[in-house]
């Protein structure tokens, strides 16, 4: 109790994990969601003309590939939001052991 009232023991790694599973799962849901409001509030009558124009101008392998790109962005984007909090629980980790090297 006295590390951590004293600040040699971070409860910040914990947290850190905890919001990358938050962040992970909720920043794509709210981001589709939200999408979906701003097409559907602001947008409705011009994405009606985009979804029939694409469906007659595209083939299916046209819309296969550009979703295809699409998951691919959204792994790419997941990845980089492990590496993130991968680095950051890398940083709390060396000074924990600084600390134990500095207590010896």
């Amino acid at each position: 109790m006295q590390d951590f009232l004293s600040f040699k023991t971070f409860i910040t790694p914990t947290l850190l994990i905890l919001v990358y599973y938050i962040g992970a799962v909720l920043i794509p849901l709210l981001s589709w969601y939200l999408a979906r409001w701003i097409k559907r509030s602001y947008f409705s009558e011009l994405s009606v003309q985009i979804k029939e124009s694409v469906q007659t101008h595209t083939t299916s392998k046209q819309r296969f590939i550009v979703l295809l790109a699409f998951l691919i962005a959204f792994l790419c984007m997941e990845i980089f939001w492990r590496v993130i909090f991968e680095f950051l629980i890398a940083y709390f980790n060396m000074h924990d052991a600084l600390m134990k090297i500095n207590l010896t």
